[in-house]
């Protein structure tokens, strides 16, 4: 029988709850359905089941009735229709609200050993870094669940107006951070992280085919800037994607070479040509880059992920002043959640820089906003991270403080003493020093190869990471190892500090000879188990570490 059937039967439905029967009256709609409270012993109550009036008939509590106000009764009506809403409470909070160390120990557990490896390691890969607690809260927030597909005031779903009002904050703040006018610049924060705001780039400007032109990676380069590999194998998606033809540094030197670069440029002519990579140690001449792409009509791009902090801190040359683009990530030295963010040009082109009309779509005015926007959605990538883009705003209202500055002075000041410290003991750095915060160490005329090496500093609780050096192996093999400053920075430590951490590491790259001179380099791992000096070394490191601070956590 359906509810129709039942409502011309008059069919009544009867519950309890507390006690109190509580009785369905289905109604025929056509009937009256006002009844005389004064003429009948019941309180009615209607309301609609499936398009269905329903009446709700309950029993009156005389006894009750003249001490109770109307808010309690409509109170006590909400509790007796639902006599399950406290055990439904109770069933969310029972999955909903139960803290980390209840929800998942064993994941807690592990979370826990993490936490102690960072505060009693050294952190030296340079595009690592330490961010607040303040970050730490946004990123662990509510925000991570609404979905905001879309820019403020154009989104794919409602409730967003609180979003709206972060990520506005979080535009304003990043063009305040860099020192843009909001008039001839704009900005994308939803990428979710560098390599997807670079193809983000190159899918709203370029038609699959087209042509970029980057660093070359074992150069410097970064594989979203177009790779592959000596056998001819593309690795990232720009490269799969589009075609790339890469500069080089000097072999000799390992600066870029400005002119081959160039030559190459005019040949292959790239609708993008690219500066930035992840481990050049010096600083870019965005100038000359400006000159070349004039001449082939390409739009310059400028990867700033590693330098962004010296940028916003003005302690490098800045790339806003040539390029047309400038991406990076959030995090490294802008410690900020992990992350991309795109920077375009907007307003009237600037003739002064030699634009040619091919540059762009030929009119007097930059077209990238539409099409960046779109690229990075719906293009690429799904509804941004909120979580993120409110943990940005906060790390970058922090950027735009002098106490920030002061922290991007004391990571060069460090990553110029540690490289100072290491070549006083005669080691070999790639371009014979560094400009910005980090240096590349090159190993091969100690005999080594940076993976043994930072397998020994790891054990050691040192962690860098290997980097090709250019004219060895590359990607195979790397010759070298990038070590850089910020993390160390931002837990306090000072040129003194880096002093001994050049210690700390020739002492790593001596234990690496002898176990590989013993072992071999087949048998190299199995040299490193219960050696004494590891071990030796590994303690020095933790007493070392452990009297720095570290941010976001106690412990």
């Amino acid at each position: 029988m359906d509810l129709t059937q039942a409502a011309q039967s008059g069919l009544s439905l009867r519950f309890h709850s507390s006690s109190i029967p509580i009785q369905l009256q289905l109604l025929d709609q056509k009937q009256e359905t006002h009844i005389d409270n004064e003429e009948n012993q019941t309180e009615d109550e209607q309301f609609s089941i499936l398009g269905h009036q329903v009446c709700i008939k309950r029993p009156r509590d005389n006894s009750s009735q003249s001490s109770s106000s109307s808010s309690t009764t409509s109170s006590s009506k909400r509790v007796a229709m639902d006599p399950g809403l406290e055990s439904r409470r109770a069933m969310v909070r029972a999955w909903g609200n139960h803290c980390l160390p209840v929800a998942d120990p064993e994941i807690h557990e592990i979370m826990e050993k993490e936490k102690q490896r960072q505060f009693k390691g050294i952190e030296l890969i340079a595009s690592e870094n330490f961010v607040c607690r303040a970050v730490m809260e946004a990123l662990g927030s509510h925000l991570t669940n609404k979905y905001s597909e879309g820019l403020p005031g154009s989104r794919y779903y409602t409730g967003n107006q609180y979003i709206d009002q972060i990520e506005l904050i979080c535009w304003s703040r990043a063009l305040a951070a860099f020192g843009l006018d909001s008039d001839k610049w704009g900005v994308n924060v939803q990428p979710y992280s560098c390599t997807s705001a670079n193809f983000s780039v190159y899918t709203g400007l370029l038609l699959p085919g087209d042509r970029i032109m980057g660093l070359d990676s074992p150069s410097g380069g970064h594989l979203s800037h177009g790779y592959y590999t000596p056998g001819g194998k593309n690795v990232s998606a720009s490269s799969i994607f589009f075609e790339s033809l890469p500069y080089k540094v000097n072999p000799q030197t390992g600066y870029i070479d400005y002119d081959k670069m160039e030559e190459k440029a005019m040949d292959f002519r790239p609708k993008i040509l690219i500066c930035g990579g992840s481990s050049y140690p010096r600083e870019w001449d965005y100038a000359r880059f400006r000159q070349v792409a004039d001449k082939i009509g390409a739009v310059l791009m400028c990867d700033m992920a590693h330098i962004s902090g010296l940028v916003a801190a003005k302690e490098c040359v800045s790339p806003f002043e040539y390029c047309d683009i400038v991406t990076s990530t959030t995090h490294k030295n802008l410690r900020g959640p992990r992350g991309g963010i795109i920077f375009y040009r907007k307003g009237p082109k600037l003739r002064k820089q030699g634009m040619l009309p091919s540059h762009g779509d030929g009119s007097s005015h930059y077209d990238f906003e539409e099409k960046i926007n779109f690229a990075v959605h719906p293009s690429t990538q799904g509804g941004p991270h909120n979580n993120h883009i409110a943990a940005l705003a906060i790390a970058l209202k922090q950027v735009a403080t002098p106490e920030y500055k002061a922290y991007m002075q004391q990571v060069r000041n460090n990553a110029q003493a540690l490289a100072s410290a290491l070549l006083r003991r005669k080691c070999r750095l790639v371009t014979g020093g560094t400009d910005n915060h980090l240096l590349l160490w090159d190993l091969t005329t100690w005999g080594l190869t940076g993976k043994c090496y930072e397998k020994v500093c790891e054990m050691c609780h040192i962690t860098l990471n290997k980097s090709a050096i250019f004219g060895d192996n590359g990607a195979i093999c790397p010759g070298g190892v990038r070590i850089g400053a910020p993390a160390m920075t931002s837990r306090g430590c000072i040129e003194a500090d880096f002093e001994t951490i050049a210690d700390f590491l020739l002492k790593a790259a001596q234990i690496t000879t002898v176990v590989q001179r013993e072992h071999g380099k087949k048998d190299f791992l199995k040299g490193l188990h219960n050696n004494r000096d590891i071990v030796e070394l590994r303690n020095r490191v933790e007493i070392f570490a452990s009297q720095f601070a570290m941010p976001g956590f106690d412990i």
